[in-house]
């Protein structure tokens, strides 16, 4: 494929939904069939043209995890590094999701699981470790799991 309908058929891809550098420069590269000069000019102009900028990706894949999907920072920041994302970037995109609306995602979420795990001698172990998979930080996931068996607790 030619640069130039390379170009355009990415520049319409881009238009529809937000991509981050390196999946436009992989997409890029397997259109231009493994020219990678070609394919890194295709990209430079994506950027250029802002039709594809880091930040503004971080910030929309941060939102959507955390408010849609209930991941919490620890594991965004791996996805989005993992991406190539300038960790000053992530940082600032994880900035974006509020504290609160992301404590009660968790809560919610554990609580959902708790109720599927009763009766299980491994109750606690296993929202913990539930708790840590989808990102959030240990000592924040221990509070709700410490609140939820409390909760349990005084409903018997």
């Amino acid at each position: 494929m030619d640069a130039s309908r390379c170009l355009s058929r990415l520049q319409k891809l881009c238009s529809k939904a937000e991509y981050c550098t390196a999946d436009i420069r992989r997409k890029a590269l397997k259109d231009m069939e493994g020219d990678a000069d070609a394919a890194e000019k295709v990209v430079a102009s994506l950027v250029e043209d802002r039709y594809v900028d880091d930040a503004r990706y971080a910030s929309a894949y941060a939102r959507e995890k955390a408010t849609i999907q209930g991941w919490g920072p620890v594991k965004i920041r791996f996805q989005l590094r993992g991406k190539g994302i300038a960790d000053a970037v992530i940082t600032e995109a994880l900035q974006e999701i509020e504290p609160v609306k992301a404590g009660d995602k968790l809560e919610r979420l554990l609580t959902a699981k708790a109720r599927t795990l009763k009766g299980d001698p491994q109750f606690r172990l296993k929202l913990l470790k539930f708790g840590l998979t989808r990102g959030y930080e240990y000592d924040e996931t221990e509070a709700v799991v410490s609140k939820i068996i409390a909760t349990f607790a005084a409903a018997k």
